[in-house]
């Protein structure tokens, strides 16, 4: 929707491709082709009607740029394309192409088989993520760095425990594709207000031949103004570039030139300035981030489309057809950067130990105080260390001195025992455990 030159750099071309105009006008043709297979094989048409219209839908007799005209005159697609092929034709036999459908009957099943084909692009990347995320997080499990809360350094824990979590929300979108199919691959072939008066006895039976020749399930009944199914595939959508998004900005913040921890892949040129001879911009993560608030935005878009009218909806339903081939295009694209970010991040693991150095032992704070806890209270050692702290901040001194100097410390914990507490190591809880936990459960 923007200009290409700068789409480019963003969105998928395996994604452009499924919705592009070649390949939904093929897919309206291809549906056209077996609905009268199909009803020629039930007897409902004539089976020279049948072999015929397998004859002429292909897109070679489709002017596309007539073709785009008269949408716009029209203001929907399979009008058109009826005319088209009904004037290559010649042959009254031709009459008998769409028969029993409505327009949104061809526009909604193409759209459902277009997601069918972008889900199995959206599955194998995320099997990838999940293949190649436990490498990175098993190969760290004992990196030891600062974690963080509201930017300021918190806790020790290692870089294996950060990527586990990036893990973690992967695994649970695999498994919400797994259970999202069986929602959204559903055919859509109901007619003009989906009740298939136009077939008569013969409706469900069509419905049926029609949906096994697809490859997709048959509805219970006609969704032409029921779009939660659509919706929750967008939504679907922003979880994964949300997820994506949050990955992406740990790494960014990571890169800053004062903290040092990660690198983006290199490559020459990538990312480089055009005036700052020394800068590497982190391209990767920023074009994830930037396609992710697209894809935010547009689950609002959808959301407002879900509110249509009676049983053929007005103007929201058009919505849609701006919408989803987008976040399918930009969440391909951020899955897509996801892979080449991982597949070369560098870590740098000495940076990640002095930036946990860096606060004088004040990291450990709480190491202290739940260790001080069982003797004089918890509260009690809370505002002890508390002051302690800012005392080494101010004397731009460390929580060890401090420490040895507290006479009520120094009474109640030997030497020994506060050089284990204020070791980093000593301090991951259960991190290391998790991680495994991560890399053990499969996605079902």
């Amino acid at each position: 929707m923007g200009i290409p030159l700068y789409t480019d750099i963003f969105e998928s071309l395996e994604m452009r491709d499924i919705f592009s105009d070649k390949h939904t006008v093929q897919t309206f043709l291809d549906i056209e082709k077996t609905l009268a297979n199909v009803q020629g094989e039930l007897d409902i048409i004539p089976k020279e009607a049948a072999e015929l219209i397998q004859e002429i839908c292909i897109i070679e007799n489709i002017d596309i740029e007539k073709y785009r005209k008269e949408i716009s005159h029209v203001g929907f697609p399979i009008v058109p394309l009826i005319n088209q092929l009904v004037a290559k034709a010649n042959n009254n036999l031709v009459e008998y192409i769409h028969f029993g459908a409505t327009t949104q009957d061809v526009m909604d099943t193409t759209v459902v088989l277009q997601i069918k084909a972008a889900f199995e692009i959206i599955e194998r990347d995320l099997d990838t993520l999940i293949k190649r995320l436990p490498i990175t997080a098993k190969e760290h499990i004992n990196t030891i760095m600062a974690g963080r809360s509201q930017l300021q350094q918190a806790l020790p824990i290692t870089f294996g425990y950060k990527v586990a979590t990036w893990l973690s929300s992967i695994k649970r979108h695999k498994q919400r594709l797994t259970e999202i199919k069986q929602r959204v691959l559903v055919l859509q072939f109901g007619g003009a207000v989906g009740t298939l008066a136009s077939l008569k006895e013969h409706g469900f039976k069509v419905q049926t031949a029609l949906g096994a020749a697809l490859g997709l399930k048959i509805p219970e009944i006609a969704w032409h103004t029921s779009r939660d199914s659509l919706v929750e595939t967008v939504s679907f959508l922003g979880l994964i570039t949300g997820s994506l998004a949050k990955m992406a900005t740990d790494i960014l913040l990571m890169s800053q030139t004062e903290v040092g921890e990660l690198s983006e892949p290199s490559a020459p040129g990538r990312g480089e300035s055009s005036t700052m001879p020394q800068k590497k911009n982190p391209i990767f993560s920023q074009k994830i981030i930037v396609s992710a608030k697209i894809v935010k935005q547009q689950v609002a878009g959808m959301m407002e489309a879900m509110v249509q009218d009676h049983e053929r909806a007005s103007g929201p339903w058009a919505q849609e057809w701006l919408i989803i081939p987008e976040v399918f295009k930009h969440a391909g694209g951020a899955l897509f950067y996801a892979k080449k970010l991982l597949d070369g991040l560098v870590v740098h693991k000495d940076r990640m130990l002095q930036n946990l150095q860096i606060s004088n032992g004040l990291i450990l704070s709480e190491a202290l105080m739940m260790e001080l806890a069982p003797l004089i209270g918890k509260q009690k050692a809370h505002d002890l260390l508390h002051q302690l702290a800012l005392k080494v901040i101010e004397n731009k001194t460390n929580l060890m001195q401090a420490v040895l100097e507290e006479p009520l410390i120094a009474q109640s914990i030997s030497s020994d025992r506060l050089e284990e507490l204020l070791d980093p190591h000593n301090y991951l809880g259960l991190a290391q455990s998790m991680v495994e936990n991560v890399i053990r459960i499969k996605p079902t």
